[in-house]
């Protein structure tokens, strides 16, 4: 397979929508992310404002009711929707009908990061991919776990998706053992992008990126700093905004793997090697897209 690097002269290739200087925020789209739990409520911070700093005009958060005044304190430029919990702080299914309603009003949706596995997860997503919204979805973290036995209802979404595992997260996702994963992170990315008809991103020291159609991409990582709690937040969030502004899976997948890769190494020369912060990736989007 021939495998291109993903650097900023590639992205040339691949532009990213256009807004005009008197344009608004409804022509820049509006993202769902679906994302947080009372155990994670700065998963769903972190992919929220990283949504906005990669452009997405409107930001409306579905997060569980337990965090949603607090977040929406904290992200006052976002549309806070409460859902109900269980017990376990899972998704309530009582709250996937309302879940439904506002991801038919969103350019793209992005759901998973700080969210509960159960049984009310798996059924909100059956669901999502019967709905057929048919704007980009993102899917990470939590959700990923569930996509081994939904391969038809994923490749079957008419919106386009993009799949964002890390190496343990690809494990259940390919239901593989984890050594396989190691020795051939392409060939993985591959599988999953033709098992479940989605750009496929696996994250590493060398981010995978391959479309269903084939073509595979390779970027040498933003540094061991990136992996730190909330990183993949931030990247789930970026890509999901570049989404809501238009950019079809594969031109977000590259944009974002390369945005939070160049923020990574410009942390890593300004704050240290490791111990910069998630939260420190999110400002320096905006410079990074222009660049």
């Amino acid at each position: 397979m021939n495998v291109v690097p993903l650097d900023a002269e590639l992205l040339k290739s691949f532009p990213l929508p256009h807004h005009p200087d008197d344009g608004d925020k409804e022509e820049r789209g509006r993202l769902l992310v679906i994302a947080g739990s009372r155990e994670l409520p700065g998963a769903a911070l972190l992919a929220g404002v990283a949504a906005l700093r990669s452009g997405a005009g409107k930001l409306q958060i579905a997060t569980a009711e337990s965090i949603s005044v607090q977040l929406g304190v904290a992200i006052p430029e976002a549309r806070v929707i409460p859902h109900r919990e269980t017990e376990e702080g899972c998704v309530d299914e009582s709250s996937i009908e309302t879940l439904l309603k506002w991801s038919r009003s969103a350019q793209a949706v992005m759901i998973g990061c700080g969210m509960q596995h159960g049984p009310p997860l798996d059924r909100l997503l059956d669901a999502l991919f019967a709905c057929g919204a048919g704007v980009p979805l993102v899917l990470d973290a939590a959700v990923l776990g569930s996509l081994a036995t939904r391969a038809e209802a994923v490749r079957s979404w008419q919106g386009g998706t993009i799949l964002l595992p890390h190496p343990g997260e690809m494990k259940r996702l390919l239901d593989c053992e984890a050594e396989e994963i190691s020795a051939d992170p392409l060939g993985a990315a591959q599988r999953a992008a033709e098992t479940f008809g989605a750009v496929a991103v696996l994250k590493g020291e060398f981010s995978h990126i391959v479309s269903p159609d084939g073509r595979a991409f390779r970027f040498k990582g933003g540094g061991v700093g990136l992996a730190t709690s909330g990183s993949g937040d931030t990247l789930a969030g970026i890509v999901g905004g570049l989404c809501a502004r238009g950019a079809d899976p594969l031109t977000a997948a590259l944009w974002g793997v390369y945005l939070h890769g160049e923020a990574g190494r410009q942390l890593s020369r300004t704050v240290g090697r490791v111990g910069f912060l998630a939260r420190e990736i999110l400002e320096l989007v905006p410079k990074l897209m222009e660049s």
